[in-house]
């Protein structure tokens, strides 16, 4: 990490303090670190890979420090593999520049730009969603991201597979490891709902940040196929039980 970079973190160890805690364990090698105030659901994973950490996805602008300490406890933060480019998936990626990042290749022209504003459309969303979540994107984004390479279907990250799940945005992906059946999936679905922070069963990300909704749709039956023991979102808890059945409830759900 650039002295630049730690400058600036060290600049808002407050702010970072009360956005994110440390990591979890969550599977063999596998850790989360959730952040966003106040109720912490934005999700960056940690991966071990060789004698340190990747992390996938990038969660919020506020959450880089307590990133770039829970990687440091874990060996050193090797990479960053956006599960796609959106504002609140990329936000620690700039303020830790000396950290490769990757993606998919269809999602390098928005994490490189304006995180796919361009698609979304806050008209679909109530009045308060609009005024609130408009102004959180802005906040939560620690802007344009220059991509060091990229990520496609079926590639090896850390002894997972790339599996692409387009709809929510063009290059979404999610990382699936077959020996736990654990996947880590970005935003291919939603527990939570964004314009009033509640908790419930998994649904198709809400039309307004979609790239293409009903490409989202296949998406999710695309990993209910898999049939994941455990499948982690970009916000919120995880699904467990039947998550294959989940998730084609999901899919089928207007």
């Amino acid at each position: 990490m650039s002295q630049a970079a730690a400058g600036r973190i060290r600049a808002r160890p407050r702010l970072a303090r009360l956005n994110a805690g440390g990591p979890e364990s969550i599977a063999d090698g596998v850790w989360v670190v959730r952040g966003g105030f106040p109720s912490r659901t934005m999700n960056v994973y940690l991966v071990r890979d060789g004698g340190g950490v990747l992390a996938f996805d990038a969660g919020i602008e506020a959450m880089t420090a307590s990133v770039a300490l829970a990687a440091r406890q874990l060996g050193g933060l090797t990479r960053i593999v956006l599960g796609h480019g959106h504002p609140d998936h990329r936000g620690v990626a700039p303020g830790l520049s000396d950290v490769p990042v990757f993606c998919h290749p269809d999602e390098v022209a928005d994490a490189e730009g304006d995180g796919g504003m361009h698609y979304f459309n806050l008209s679909e969303l109530a009045p308060h969603g609009r005024v609130v979540l408009g102004a959180m994107l802005g906040a939560w984004d620690g802007g344009p991201v220059k991509v060091a390479g990229t990520v496609s279907e079926g590639d090896d990250v850390a002894g997972f597979q790339v599996v692409h799940l387009p709809g929510h945005a063009p290059g979404l992906i999610g990382l699936w490891r077959p020996s736990d059946r654990l996947a880590l999936v970005s935003d291919t679905f939603y527990t939570l709902d964004p314009q009033t922070g509640l908790h419930g069963h998994p649904r198709v990300p809400h039309r307004a940040f979609n790239w293409d909704t009903e490409v989202a749709r296949a998406s999710i039956r695309k990993l209910a196929a898999l049939e994941p023991n455990t499948a982690w979102a970009g916000h919120a808890n995880p699904l467990t039980g039947d998550v294959a059945a989940q998730l084609e409830h999901a899919a089928a759900t207007t």
